[in-house]
């Protein structure tokens, strides 16, 4: 399985795999969705894969603080399938309405947010 090249997902968020040698994933990704984290961004994704199941990660900061995501999934019928979990350090809140937002810590239960994506070959 050759995965190496470049893959949008159903919003338009690009995956750009350059190496995929010795089960080893590497490239970058680009979020199309203004309201992520990682929006503006190209992040270093790494990872692995073993035949049609893969799985990589990536790390960034914003504005809205520090947070990683990862992506595990399989090709199927040329179209990989995969789960994603970010894991968000801090967000940005406001004591009240007009208040100035300020980053402060999640509890581990706000932390989370979890998802599926499908790419396809760009």
């Amino acid at each position: 399985m050759a995965w190496v090249g470049s893959w949008r997902n159903q919003f338009g968020s690009i995956l750009r795999i350059i190496s995929d040698a010795e089960g080893r994933i590497e490239g970058t990704f680009e979020t199309a969705l203004e309201d992520s984290g990682f929006y503006g961004q190209t992040i270093q994704v790494i990872g692995f894969h073993k035949g049609n199941c893969i799985a990589f990660v990536a790390a960034g900061a914003s504005p809205s603080g520090d947070r990683v995501v990862s992506y595990t999934g399989l090709l199927r019928h040329g179209k990989m399938e995969t789960a994603w979990f970010v894991v968000a350090d801090q967000a940005l809140s406001a004591a009240g309405e007009g208040e100035p937002a300020k980053l402060k810590p999640l509890n581990w239960w706000r932390a989370v947010t979890t998802n599926v994506d499908t790419f396809e070959r760009a």
